[in-house]
């Protein structure tokens, strides 16, 4: 279903960036193979993070395409430390030019219109269903309902197999399903068309239920793309309106977006207490450093107004990734941020654009650390009150684990006993080196792929 966006582990949001491909790349005038490997070298040689550690030479002629070339520098990334030689470069990939600039300008997508996760090896459930798809269109399908078959197949049989992301590229597909009670529903055909996402597809202003006057904002994020801009704008001017000092920003399925995007919910959530101080910082390679390292300050917005007090992020180590991890961590350096759910994806590092022969390559170009110097995370950044993500119920319903872990530790600034609390992010941040005190312009400039 995701295949056609951006395909970032299976969330699948790797975010966005235009460029010309400058660093002394220029794009393929006649697009012949030859041509467009060349292209991927030289890119990757100049803006790849880990660009010290390609091959040298690079020899185009032993890979059959530019995305074979890529697959194979992609190999060429540190691995965790433990000698597995497993890559940390997931990231970088060669899409669609059309499909890319579709979704991060109008978060539209050719698909069926929904994300889904395995809960056993065999157990696929749905996770959100986007109204306007169509899946949401037909009227049948629902969070957490079970892909029982699809054209007939098993799941097991399909996993044993192509897998089912191969298999959600085709349609139209015939879906059978099995309901949250469990009964095997008719199968259902349904064929790909124009899916728009809706990034902030709730947000809400609740009392808090220590029986105080105090009122706590909530809102899901499912991408950081353009259009969610004006509508953040919307929500923090009703924050303001009603008070609210304490957030909750349920991320446990936004796997990133554009950086800019993120940088401005930034702005509102911090524009009072950090203002003019680090966001983040973003660091290239020794090659495209100094010149393009940038300190990214707060900046204080019309309704930067809700002098915040604490910030609860609502986490899943599979999908709250890239542009989510970089709020939150950025966040944590001036406010009181809790992760509620599950420790983060692990995506420290973001990705540029290059466009040529109707393809953009995304290299993995940046990381970013917060004003206090810490940004290795590739392991993600660790829960501290644990909560399921109960498929059975809708997202930031009074029901949800996850929303009433939330109000319990912002109404007793504790974890639930049954949530066996860690603190282990607050402690992570307890290590991070002095804060940094550089300062610059704000830098809006570069809209870079997180």
């Amino acid at each position: 279903m995701r295949k056609s966006v951006l395909l970032f582990a299976s969330i699948a949001l790797a975010g966005c960036s235009s460029s010309d491909g400058g660093g002394g790349v220029t794009a393929p005038s006649l697009c012949s193979n030859d041509e467009q490997k060349i292209f991927v070298r030289d890119a990757m040689q100049d803006w790849y993070l880990w660009n010290d550690l390609l091959p040298n030479p690079i020899l185009v002629d032993n890979y059959a395409s530019p995305e074979a070339l890529l697959a194979d520098l992609m190999t060429y990334s540190p691995d965790d430390g433990s000698g597995s030689g497993e890559p940390i470069d997931k990231f970088s990939f060669i899409g669609s030019a059309a499909a890319d600039a579709a979704f991060f300008g109008e978060g539209q997508y050719e698909g069926f219109g929904f994300t889904s996760k395995f809960v056993a090896a065999d157990d696929l459930r749905l996770t959100q269903v986007f109204a306007d798809s169509p899946i949401g269109l037909d009227g049948r399908f629902e969070r957490g309902q079970r892909i029982l078959e699809l054209d007939g197949r098993t799941i097991a049989e399909i996993q044993a197999a192509e897998g089912v992301n191969a298999v959600f590229a085709t349609s139209p597909l015939t879906f059978t399903m099995v309901d949250l009670g469990g009964m095997e529903l008719p199968p259902v055909t349904i064929a790909h068309d124009i899916v728009t996402i809706n990034p902030v597809p709730q947000w809400d202003v609740i009392p808090a239920g220590d029986g105080s006057s105090r009122m706590v904002g909530y809102i899901e994020s499912t991408t950081f793309i353009s259009t969610a801009d004006p509508v953040f704008d919307t929500i923090f001017a009703d924050f303001n309106a009603n008070g609210v000092k304490d957030v909750i920003i349920d991320l446990r399925y936004n796997g990133g977006g554009l950086v800019s995007t993120a940088e401005l919910l930034g702005d509102f959530l911090g524009g009072i207490v950090a203002i003019g101080d680090v966001f983040s910082e973003t660091r290239f390679n020794a090659d495209r450093a100094p010149a393009n390292n940038r300190f990214e300050l707060f900046d204080f917005l019309n309704n930067s107004m809700i002098n915040l007090s604490r910030l609860v992020v609502i986490a899943t180590s599979l999908s709250t990734a890239s542009a989510s991890e970089l709020v939150t961590n950025s966040m944590a350096s001036h406010v009181d941020v809790t992760i509620v759910g599950q420790t983060t994806f692990g995506k420290p590092v973001g990705q540029v654009g290059f466009v040529f022969c109707e393809k953009i390559l995304r290299p993995t170009a940046f990381q970013t650390v917060n004003a206090d110097g810490f940004g290795d995370y590739f392991g993600g950044l660790p829960v501290d009150c644990p909560a399921a993500d109960d498929l059975n119920v809708p997202v930031g319903d009074v029901t949800d684990p996850n929303m009433i872990v939330a109000m319990m530790f912002l109404d007793t600034g504790q974890c639930p006993v049954a949530a066996a609390p860690t603190g282990a992010f607050k402690a992570q941040l307890n290590e991070s080196v002095p804060k940094l005190d550089r300062r610059g312009p704000p830098w809006r400039e570069f809209a870079g792929a997180y």
